[in-house]
Parts: structure tokens; C-alpha cells; sequence
């Protein structure tokens, strides 16, 4: 699905990350109840990561049926072992899926053949749009693990992608590893036009780490070398900052 028509982005500021946070929260439960209430089910694709976890945990608190709602995650390392905490699932499970009564999280599993875990993941996620995407992003603007220079019009729905060094230094910085050389190189991803076959995206960026990247994404020209620019081109978009993060 090719992206091509830019629109505007609603930018939603907060004094801290907590009640950034709770926001961003409170609109993912409006929008998940607004959809259970015209069909049996809704579909979430949801980022892992610090600067979900104040919007994770906010959402938590909502009156949600998570029994009738299908979690997704867009990114996993390659390499890790099973259970480790660094893995993206199971820091969504520990963090959020836990909380949820009757969640199930699909679960991308890289523990075999990438590739083949990729095209699997691809074929699960099938065609049909998410209700909600909550996405971050990275420091280098990355959205999952695609990093610049990213594809807008890739036809994949997950692929295996190569990290890049800013990408792989964030994961230290973080204090999700110890040294760069412990990060792995490779992940699977979901692809941006994926992620963006959405009704409703909301995206939390809080700290003084993101706002260069909070910056770009709102004004550099669309393309490739600044992937949060693709969040532009999608008609449902809400941004929420804290005040650390807000360049405007």
C-alpha cells in the first residue's frame, strides 16, 4: 500500500510524561471502545519501549473488553534468547499484556529462521487495517526498526532488517544492554506502509532525547532519511508530547 497523500498532524503537548501519558492513554481507550461498540473485535499494533510505558499504563486503567481485542507488536530483536528481558514481547507482556484480563498478544518469535518468521508474521497480520496503532519514535525518527533511509512504499508487511548504529547506541543508552556489541544487529520489523494501514495512530514521544526527532518529523520534507515524516501522510495522527520533547 503505497503512501502518498500528506495531511495534517495533531500535536498534543503535556508538562510531563506522566500525564503525556495518561492523554495519550485515555484517547487509545475512546478509540477502542468507540470501535468495540459497532464490531465483535478490534486489532492493536502496539511499540515496546520506555517511552510507551506512562500511555501503556494509563491504557491499562481503561474500561476496555480486552477479551475482544487482538495485540500485535511491531519489532523484535534476532538473536536473543527466549525470555529475554531485552525482547520486545516479553517486555510488552510483562509491562502491559499482564494487566490486561483475556489478552492474547501475537507474538513475533525469531528464535528459528528469521526470514521465515518474518513471512509468517507478514501472513498473520493478513490485509485487514489496525483500529490502533501506538507507536514512539526513535532518535534517529525511526518508526519500529525502520531506519533511514526507509521504504514508504515497501510491498512486505514484516521484513528482517540490519540496525543501524544510532539505532543500536539508543538500546545502550537506554539501558537495555550493556555495550553496544551486546545489541543485536538484526530484527524483524513491520514495514512503515503496514503500520500505517491504520484508522487511528496515536504516538507518544516523551524526553529531551526524542526532540530533534519530534522536530523533523513535523517539519523536515517527507521522505526517507527522516521516517517519522511518514506519519504525515496518514488522515488519523496524534502526537503527544511532554515538554522535553516539544521543539515547537
Amino acid at each position: 500500500m503505497p503512501i502518498r497523500a500528506e495531511s495534517s498532524m495533531t500535536v498534543v503537548g503535556a508538562p510531563t510524561r506522566e500525564e503525556m501519558g495518561e492523554r495519550a492513554g485515555a484517547h487509545a481507550g475512546r478509540v477502542l471502545r468507540d470501535v468495540l461498540a459497532e464490531r465483535a473485535t478490534a486489532r492493536v499494533m502496539l511499540a515496546a519501549a520506555p517511552s510507551q510505558s506512562a500511555t501503556l499504563a494509563a491504557l491499562a486503567r481503561e474500561d476496555v473488553d480486552w477479551t475482544r481485542v487482538e495485540l500485535f507488536h511491531m519489532d523484535e530483536y534476532v538473536g536473543l534468547p527466549p525470555g529475554a528481558p531485552q525482547g520486545f514481547a516479553t517486555w510488552l507482556t510483562t509491562n502491559f499484556v499482564r494487566h490486561l484480563p483475556g489478552a492474547v498478544l501475537h507474538a513475533i518469535d525469531p528464535s528459528g529462521d528469521a526470514e521465515a518468521e518474518a513471512a509468517r508474521y507478514e501472513a498473520l497480520l493478513g490485509d485487514e487495517p489496525f483500529d490502533l496503532v501506538l507507536l514512539g519514535l526513535g532518535v534517529n525518527g525511526h518508526l519500529a526498526f525502520n531506519d533511514p533511509p526507509a521504504d514508504f512504499d515497501d510491498p512486505r508487511g514484516a521484513r528482517v532488517v540490519t540496525l543501524d548504529e544510532t539505532s543500536r547506541t539508543q538500546q545502550v543508552q537506554e539501558g537495555h544492554f550493556a555495550t553496544f556489541g551486546d545489541v543485536p544487529a538484526t530484527a524483524v520489523t513491520v514495514t512503515i506502509p503496514r503500520l500505517l494501514n491504520a484508522g487511528v495512530v496515536i504516538a507518544s514521544v516523551p524526553g529531551r532525547a526524542k526532540r530533534a526527532a519530534v522536530g523533523q518529523t513535523l517539519h523536515e520534507p517527507i521522505g526517507p532519511m527522516h521516517p517519522g515524516t511518514a506519519l504525515r501522510t496518514h488522515p488519523d495522527v496524534i502526537l503527544y508530547v511532554d515538554a522535553e520533547s516539544d521543539p515547537r
